[in-house]
């Protein structure tokens, strides 16, 4: 783990959330192109062919699953794959635009490969104020009739477990990778329904 994601964990954990539900699902966005090619994207980036076709599959994962709610970032990649998972259960997803990934500003564009999370881009947003956004959104989206279905992001997705206490494993990370959060106790858990054959831990 870097110095960045280090930094994330100690932020996030200094407010941990404690969402009154046992269990909820979290699925990050199916690839695009700029995943493919490790680049910080605009919020406009399309699913590639492959991102359409893991966001049908997450759809078919999904489909049996008891879910209620479902609440999507408002960008792009996030919104087609939250519509495509959520015709199955005949709901609308509801739009939360805290959950959008991280701004990145002047950095947009570039390559993500290395990606320093205490970074501070112009014309973007503060590690601090990220975590702050996320923690607000994702509590929040927990509040909807549960179970719950987050659609958002690999951003998202960092500050979200650690504000949970659980540890990331890279192999969680794929794209329209199916995760079920689960509840024992006081300690919360990370379960996939499927492990990711496609895609990758490209952020965003």
């Amino acid at each position: 783990m870097n110095d960045g994601l280090r930094q994330l964990v100690k932020l996030a954990a200094a407010q941990p959330l404690t969402p009154a539900c046992d269990h909820f699902y979290f699925l990050r966005h199916g690839q695009t192109e700029c995943n493919a090619r490790r680049i910080f994207q605009t919020t406009e980036e399309p699913l590639s062919a492959l991102g359409l076709q893991q966001a049908a599959r997450a759809a078919e994962l999904l489909a049996g699953e008891p879910i209620r709610s479902i609440a999507s970032s408002n960008v792009n990649r996030a919104l087609t794959t939250a519509h495509t998972v959520s015709a199955p259960h005949g709901m609308a997803p509801v739009v939360f635009e805290g959950l959008r990934e991280r701004n990145f500003g002047a950095l947009i564009g570039t390559s993500s490969a290395d990606i320093d999370w205490a970074c501070e881009p112009e014309g973007g947003e503060t590690l601090p104020e990220f975590v702050a956004r996320k923690r607000i959104a994702l509590e929040q989206a927990l509040t909807h009739p549960a179970p719950v279905l987050i659609v958002a992001h690999g951003g998202s997705l960092y500050v979200l477990a650690a504000l949970l206490g659980v540890p990331i494993d890279m192999s969680v990370l794929g794209n329209a990778q199916p995760l079920r959060f689960e509840r024992s106790g006081s300690a919360w858990r990370v379960k996939p329904l499927l492990q990711a054959v496609d895609g990758g831990a490209a952020l965003a």
